[in-house]
């Protein structure tokens, strides 16, 4: 709001609401090329009462429909001051992170009942012109990849991307047809890294997000007695700053920050006590903001902890045994049941813990018996939730019978130092270095288009060539690796994009997927898979 009130926009409002007129002043609409918005639109300035505005500027958010366009030219065109197509149908989340936020599309492309082909049909369209925004507002025209196996969602949905991308480049306003940039596009399905996604994480954002009950990014919290809550964004430097270090870092570094601000004042006696600092910050309005941040911050890290240390430290070094198949040693997990049991047993943990270390078993093995799997369920007691293990199978993942391909070999990254309980790399790391590195097999990752711009994500330079010294340039100039995964991504999935972009200065990687994933949400949604949805809740037009 204060951006735009700095830009003399005095008041937002919805327009599916009534509104009071304010007929001395111009409106700019912000609305979505749908009927209902185009149709709330018309009743402001349709029929023959007076307009509710003086004129009115509309920008949509995507390409508009002729006929719609039409309906507003035929009744209204003297008010309309501008019509313009700014294609961002999507939500920036973070600096390299997109949403297209649907998380119904996670139903649609993945439940096996036929009565949803349509909703599917319908979903796959909608999320090609979302993506195609996200790369018109990039402005690059990439070169499409997909997974090619072992679902066809990805491919399906590459083609559709294809084939908009080149319609969208062909009308632009500059009417110049725009060759292929110097860029990819990789399309994913949800199943290529069942791991990840139910794994405990042990970084700040992935941790806190898995182990707190944080909604819309809120964050609810209890200081000198009063509830307080505080959004984590990325306005919040110390957050972007922290968000992807492991929590024992940043434990260790926001009391460092906070001694930095305290010794500014010697207000306390080199304690740092939470206490400590509620009085310095009375005593000083100016370092109050600052304080407040790292507040924030430390309560979080402590909640976090607190969960940790009560009942997922134990889990955690069962989940990495699983994960990697070899223990902290290095040696090789012989009997992965032997590592499973003690968790089942335990008092302490709750039955998604105990579905979430199922999973990560039998996804080691690559898929097991249905005796195997029937005896697990009846041991633990989970005959209910049953389905939250065996609906993986619609995503693609073997759980029963046991799978007779090998999975998939895995870039060995032991001599990487790393906590013992965070030895798990996100499988999406290994596929933005090699897509970096132009190491992707062909067969796996197979184009679209016939021929797609050379891609040189390495930025590697000939010896002729000067190199650039300028990072920002480099990033300007730089390719980009654009990354979608049908049915979502997970904080550890975002933070390897970061990662990987700090480490090739010449690529940058922009990670997004239709909604953003936590284990237990996901968990439910799979369990839902194969019941019937009982309306459609994904119309264009809602």
């Amino acid at each position: 709001m204060t951006d735009l009130l700095a830009e003399g926009i005095t008041v937002v409002e919805n327009i599916y609401k009534n509104r009071e007129p304010v007929r001395q002043m111009k409106a700019l609409y912000f609305i979505s090329p749908t009927s209902k918005s185009v149709d709330c639109f018309l009743r402001d300035f349709g029929g023959k009462s007076e307009h509710k505005y003086k004129a009115a500027y509309i920008y949509f958010t995507d390409f508009c429909p002729d006929s719609l366009f039409n309906k507003i030219k035929a009744s209204c065109s003297k008010s309309v001051r501008r019509c313009k197509e700014i294609n961002i149908s999507f939500i920036p989340l973070e600096s390299q992170v997109y949403t297209l936020d649907v998380p119904d599309a996670f139903y649609y492309c993945y439940s096996p009942d036929p009565n949803n082909a349509s909703g599917k049909d319908t979903i796959m369209e909608a999320m090609a012109e979302q993506i195609v925004t996200v790369c018109a507002t990039l402005d690059e025209n990439p070169g499409v990849r997909y997974k090619s196996k072992p679902l066809d969602n990805a491919s399906k949905l590459a083609q559709l991307v294809e084939k908009k991308l080149e319609n969208y480049y062909k009308i632009d306003e500059k009417s110049l047809i725009k060759g292929k940039t110097h860029s990819q596009l990789i399309i994913i399905d949800r199943g290529f890294d069942p791991v990840s996604t139910v794994v405990h994480e042990l970084t700040f954002q992935a941790m806190a997000y898995d182990l707190l009950p944080i909604e819309n990014d809120t964050y609810k919290y209890k200081t000198d007695g009063k509830e307080k809550e505080a959004i984590l964004e990325e306005d919040d430097d110390l957050w972007v700053k922290i968000r992807h270090r492991h929590i024992a870092v940043v434990l260790e570094e926001i009391p460092k920050l906070m001694k930095e601000i305290s010794s500014t004042k010697k207000a306390t006696e080199g304690k740092t006590s939470l206490s400590a600092l509620t009085q310095l910050m009375k005593k000083m309005p100016h370092f109050r903001k600052q304080i407040t941040k790292q507040v924030v911050h430390l309560n979080l890290a402590e909640d976090c902890m607190n969960k940790f240390k009560s009942n997922i430290e134990k889990l955690c070094k069962t989940e990495q045994d699983l994960a990697l198949g070899t223990d902290a040693e290095g040696q090789k997990v012989k009997d992965a049941m032997r590592v499973l049991l003690p968790v089942l047993l335990s008092k302490n943990h709750d039955n998604y813990d105990k579905i979430r270390a199922i999973l990560l078993y039998i996804f080691s093995i690559n898929g097991t018996t249905e005796e195997n799997l029937d005896r697990l369920i009846q041991n633990v007691k989970i005959e209910n939730e049953s389905d939250m293990i065996r609906n993986w199978s619609y995503l693609g993942v073997p759980i029963v019978p046991p799978s007779q391909q090998g999975k998939p070999s895995r870039k060995d990254r032991s001599a990487e130092e790393t906590f013992q309980l965070s030895r798990w790399t996100p499988f999406i790391k290994d596929i933005l270095e090699d897509a970096i590195d132009n190491r992707l097999d062909s067969k796996e990752w197979p184009y679209c288009s016939q021929c797609p711009a050379v891609w040189n994500g390495s930025g590697a330079v000939s010896a002729r060539q000067k190199p650039r010294t300028n990072y920002l340039e480099d990033r300007k100039n730089g390719s980009k690796l654009i990354i979608f995964v049908i049915g979502g991504i997970t904080y550890s999935e975002m933070r390897c994009a970061y990662e990987v972009s700090q480490a090739h200065k010449s690529c940058e990687v922009i990670i997004g997927s239709t909604h953003i994933l936590t284990p237990r949400k996901l968990l439910d949604d799979i369990k839902m898979l194969n019941k019937p949805k009982d309306k459609v809740s994904f119309t264009k037009d809602e």
